[in-house]
């Protein structure tokens, strides 16, 4: 067992908007319930942009981002139960949480009321600074580890650990299924998967894009009705038809449009976080009793059922490889939406 602190190569933005470089960051030893995971693949998401990128607010730098991890179990502490080495893993936005609140017990982690440990840009409960998964390995507790199914390649796998179960967790929660209408706004990194999950559901799936650009990758990603948002006869032609709206985009929306495409007691659901406030007209709520809603990832046990459905389905994400030397590049690339439909690293090219 690593007796020791050890040290591995990765990508950092060494400070705010500064463009990512290779680098060395320490990873812990091997404590009791511990893994150590080598990376094999880690997805690129627009929240690793807006955090390299003070965007959320003031980071922690150098950063390594990276919360869409996939890899495979190297070494374990004496302690783990759950995993073996050679197991196939992943490891999502969190790596810890205080464990003793009524979420935590509740298998919502991510809603921990004292504060969940973020993957990266973050302090761990010893007081040193998270890093991601743009590296080789990483050691995360086994409470925090998830199990990828054979069913899944690794390289698809990877952006559903924050792709996947961000669309997931609201999807369940508001009851996407059979009977209910779904519009996804955005068919971008979690847009098209949740066009993919809410598909699986059986629900009726409707894109809402900017334009029509990306219209036959939406039919076939399993969308049945695909409108561009751009267009004012879309909210003329859609008013009132909604059960749920799930918003993957972060940028600010004109919420009292969208608002009205929802049936009576509808939810509009947020998983895009712009940088910027947004403004509301509280009555595009009260004439419907409808609610407009917010929804971070999920806990481990539903990012474990969120893996499990993906694969029973055939469900992992649209990538696109790249080097870790492409990086910047892609970063630019998301921001024009140039990817479809998630960049993930091999991180063998670190």
């Amino acid at each position: 067992m690593t007796t020791r602190t050890t040290t591995v190569p990765a990508y950092a933005a060494p400070a705010a908007k500064a463009p990512l470089e290779r680098t060395t960051i320490p990873r812990r030893a091997v404590g009791e319930h511990d893994v150590l995971i080598e990376i094999k693949y880690a997805g690129i998401c627009h929240s690793d942009i807006h955090q390299a990128r003070d965007g959320w607010g003031e980071g922690i730098f150098p950063m390594v981002p990276g919360h869409e991890i996939a890899g495979v179990v190297t070494e374990v502490g004496p302690g783990v139960t759950s995993f073996a080495v050679g197991d196939r893993v992943g490891v999502g936005c969190m790596v810890d949480s205080c464990r003793v609140c009524d979420n935590c017990k509740a298998g919502l982690q991510q809603y921990c009321t004292n504060g969940s440990v973020l993957t990266y840009n973050a302090l761990g409960k010893d007081g040193e600074p998270t890093y991601g998964g743009y590296s080789t390995h990483i050691v995360v507790d086994e409470a925090f580890t998830v199990r990828i199914p054979d069913g899944l390649s690794l390289d698809v796998a990877a952006p559903l650990l924050c792709a996947g179960i961000t669309t997931y967790s609201p999807l369940r929660h508001w009851n996407a299924g059979p009977g209910k209408k779904v519009a996804v706004v955005g068919l971008g990194g979690l847009g098209h998967m949740a066009v993919k999950i809410a598909s699986a559901l059986g629900a009726e799936v409707t894109v809402l894009s900017q334009s029509l650009r990306k219209k036959d990758d939406g039919l076939s990603l399993g969308a049945q009705h695909y409108y561009a948002a751009s267009d004012d006869a879309t909210f003329e032609a859609l008013a009132g038809t909604f059960d749920l709206i799930v918003s993957t985009v972060s940028a600010p929306l004109p919420l009292d449009r969208f608002l009205g495409l929802l049936k009576t007691d509808g939810a509009m659901v947020n998983v895009g976080a712009p940088e910027e406030p947004v403004s509301l007209n509280l009555f595009s709520l009260i004439g419907g009793r409808r609610t407009l809603a917010g929804s971070a990832i999920g806990g481990i046990p539903e990012t474990q059922e969120m893996l499990d459905f993906c694969a029973e389905h055939g469900l992992g994400a649209e990538i696109e490889l790249i080097r870790a030397d492409q990086i910047n590049e892609a970063y630019e690339r998301v921001l024009r939406s140039d990817v479809r439909y998630r960049f993930v690293i091999d991180t063998a090219t670190i």
